[in-house]
C-alpha cells in the first residue's frame, strides 16, 4: 500500500495523464483571519482571532497555540495571551469571496460553491486548453494569491470526497494531488474523524465498535455499520471507505435547505435575549430565499449550548413561503416551545433553516391582504439590493451590531447549492 506522509504544502512535482473525472476542491485558509491579515500589515505573522465572544476564525499562528473556531474568547486568550482580537468585517469577507468566486468561474466550466470560502471545480477534459488538473490547480492558487491576496489550499482527485480530504491535508496554503488509482491507498489510513459528517458522537460510536480508520470501516462491512449507525449513515460511510460515493460537480444545483446561524457570546446567551438574533436570522434567510426564487415549508431551529451539546426543533407550515412574517412567527413559536428544554442553559449558537424547498411561483393566496406583506418584502429587498444591506432595518435591530445585518453571501442569487458528496 502506498504511504501518504504529511501533505501540508506538498505539491506533486510530476504531471500525470488524468483519466476519468478531475475534480478540484479549493478552500481558502483561515478565511476571515486571512482577510484581516491581508488588509492590516500589522497583523501579518501574528496570532489573530476574529470575534471576541466566540472565535469565528483563527489564524494559523493562533491555531499553533491551540486556538480553534467556536472556542470561547476567554479560553482563546488563556491559551494564547498575545492573541489579537479583531471585530468581524462582513462586507470585506463577502467582497473577497466574490473576487475568488470570479476566479473559480474563469478556471472551470462547472463550479459548485459550497460556502463563502470553498468550492468544487470540475476540470475534466481541459488538458488541451488549460493543462493537467495539477497545472490548473497550481495556476488557480497563484491567481488567487496575486489577484485577491489570499492563501488557498487545493485538493485534486477523481471524486469530491477525496478532493475535499486532500485539500484539508494540504493546509495551510498547499496542494495535494491524489492520482487516479491511488484513492484507496490515500483513504484507508485516515482516521474516521476526518470524514465529512463524522462528528464527535459518530466517531465515539465507531471507536466503541473498534473502528478507528477508514480501513477499519471497509473491514467492518455494511451490515455492521448499519447496525451501529443506522441505515443512511452506515451505507454512506461504507461507500466512502471504498471510494464509491461518486457524485458530479453541479453548478446551480437545487438546494435541499437554506439557512443561517449566529455564534453567540461566551459563555452563552439566555434564550430570553434571542429576539433580535432570531429576527435577523429569519430576515437573512427569507431574503436569500426570495433572491433564489425559492419557498420553504419546514422551519428548523438549531441550538448549541455552552457544553457543545446540540438540540433541534422543527415545524412544517401549511404551505411553502418566502415571506418573512410567517417564518418569523413559526420560529418564535418553536423558540417558545423549546424554553423548557433550554431551561436557562446559556446558548452559544442559534440557527434558522428552511427545508422542503420548492420553486416560488409568486402566486397570491387568500386572504388577499397578503399582497401588502409581499409588496413590503419586495420593496425592502429592492432597497437593500440598491443601497446596501444595512440601509433599512427593523426597529428591533437598530441597536444591534453589524453582524446581524442581512449580508448576502456568494450564491445568494440562487447558484449556491447544498453540500452533496
Amino acid at each position: 500500500m502506498q504511504a501518504f506522509p504529511d501533505a501540508r504544502n506538498q505539491v506533486c512535482e510530476h504531471t500525470f495523464v488524468h483519466r476519468g473525472p478531475a475534480i478540484l476542491h479549493a478552500d481558502l485558509d483561515a478565511f476571515f483571519a486571512s482577510v484581516e491579515q491581508r488588509d492590516d500589515p500589522r497583523l501579518r505573522a501574528r496570532p489573530v482571532v476574529v470575534g471576541g465572544g466566540v472565535v469565528m476564525a483563527a489564524s494559523y499562528e493562533a491555531r499553533a497555540c491551540g486556538v480553534r473556531s467556536a472556542m470561547g474568547g476567554a479560553r482563546a486568550r488563556r491559551l494564547c495571551p498575545e492573541v489579537i482580537v479583531v471585530t468581524p468585517r462582513w462586507q470585506a469577507y463577502v467582497e473577497a469571496s466574490r473576487a475568488v468566486c470570479a476566479i473559480f468561474d474563469r478556471t472551470a466550466p462547472v463550479v459548485e460553491r459550497v460556502s463563502i470560502d470553498e468550492a468544487f471545480l470540475d476540470v475534466t477534459g481541459l488538458e488541451r486548453i488549460s493543462g493537467s488538473p495539477e497545472q490548473i490547480a497550481v495556476t488557480l492558487r497563484r491567481t488567487v494569491r496575486e489577484e485577491v491576496g489570499l492563501p488557498i489550499s487545493v485538493g485534486v482527485a477523481t471524486t469530491k470526497v477525496v478532493a475535499k480530504l486532500a485539500s484539508g491535508m494540504a493546509k495551510p496554503d498547499g496542494l495535494l494531488v491524489i492520482e487516479p488509482g491511488t484513492e484507496l491507498a490515500f483513504l484507508q489510513p485516515l482516521p474516521v474523524s476526518r470524514l465529512w459528517g463524522v462528528g464527535a458522537a459518530t466517531a465515539a460510536k465507531l471507536h466503541g465498535g473498534g473502528i478507528r480508520t477508514v480501513a477499519d470501516l471497509a473491514r467492518a462491512g455494511e451490515p455492521a455499520l448499519i447496525a451501529l449507525l443506522g441505515r443512511a449513515a452506515g451505507r454512506h460511510l461504507h461507500a466512502v471507505a471504498y471510494n464509491r460515493v461518486v457524485r458530479p460537480v453541479r453548478s446551480g444545483r437545487g438546494r435541499r435547505s437554506l439557512g443561517s446561524q449566529r455564534a453567540l457570546g461566551w459563555p452563552g446567551t439566555p434564550a430570553a435575549e434571542l429576539g433580535p438574533v432570531l429576527t435577523a436570522l429569519v430576515d437573512r434567510v427569507t431574503r436569500r430565499l426570495r433572491r433564489a426564487r425559492l419557498a420553504g415549508r419546514t422551519v428548523i431551529l438549531r441550538f448549541r449550548f455552552e457544553d457543545f451539546t446540540r438540540a433541534t426543533r422543527s415545524r412544517t407550515m401549511h404551505r411553502a413561503t418566502a415571506a418573512s412574517e410567517p417564518v418569523l412567527a413559526t420560529a418564535r413559536a418553536l423558540l417558545a416551545a423549546a424554553l423548557p428544554l433550554i431551561d436557562d442553559r446559556p446558548l452559544t449558537l442559534v440557527g434558522v433553516t428552511l427545508s422542503n424547498l420548492e420553486r416560488d411561483s409568486g402566486q397570491l393566496l387568500l386572504p388577499l391582504e397578503r399582497r401588502d406583506r409581499a409588496a413590503l418584502d419586495a420593496a425592502l429587498d429592492e432597497i437593500r439590493d440598491r443601497f446596501g444591506a444595512g440601509t433599512v432595518s427593523r426597529a428591533a435591530l437598530l441597536d444591534a451590531e453589524d453582524s446581524l445585518a442581512a449580508w448576502l453571501m456568494p450564491g445568494d442569487d440562487g447558484t449556491l447549492g447544498s453540500v452533496d458528496f
